[in-house]
């Protein structure tokens, strides 16, 4: 049976529409959050989220998490691909990621980037969230 230990969540825009930010080939934060799990061995991280994308028909785009506040290659425990469709208007992409490697820790914080080709907007909504949990019992 899993525990609940510690839930946040981040939303940038709630509505479509917002940021209306281009996309760029440097990674960008949309979401960003802190999950308590001092003390606990092997807590279970789970993380979810959404991001509208506006672009022309085939623009492709990158979602990637990373375990800390600063974008760095080394910490990314998840990537995903994303293309813009048939009709090029606006598209909303979820995912759900785990992080099994997560440090017992007062606080991990987990934040979400998105990078792309400039012909692609961020146009909402935005959300990220993430749920700890452990299989121990407390």
């Amino acid at each position: 049976m899993g525990v609940f230990l510690d839930m946040r969540s981040s939303m940038n825009s709630g509505t479509v529409g917002q940021p209306n930010v281009s996309l760029g080939p440097s990674p960008e934060v949309f979401g960003s959050i802190g999950l308590q799990t001092l003390g606990i061995p092997n807590p279970i991280i789970t993380l979810n989220g959404t991001v509208g994308v506006t672009g022309e028909v085939g623009d492709t785009f990158v979602v990637e998490l990373v375990r800390g506040s600063v974008y760095d290659p080394f910490f990314v425990i998840y990537r995903a691909e994303g293309t813009v469709g048939q009709n090029g208007g606006a598209e909303f992409h979820s995912f759900t990621a785990q992080d099994l490697s997560a440090p017992p820790a007062l606080e991990s914080v987990y934040t979400s980037f998105i990078s792309g080709v400039s012909t692609s907007v961020r146009t909402g909504p935005e959300m990220f969230y993430g749920i700890a949990a452990s299989n121990w019992f407390l």
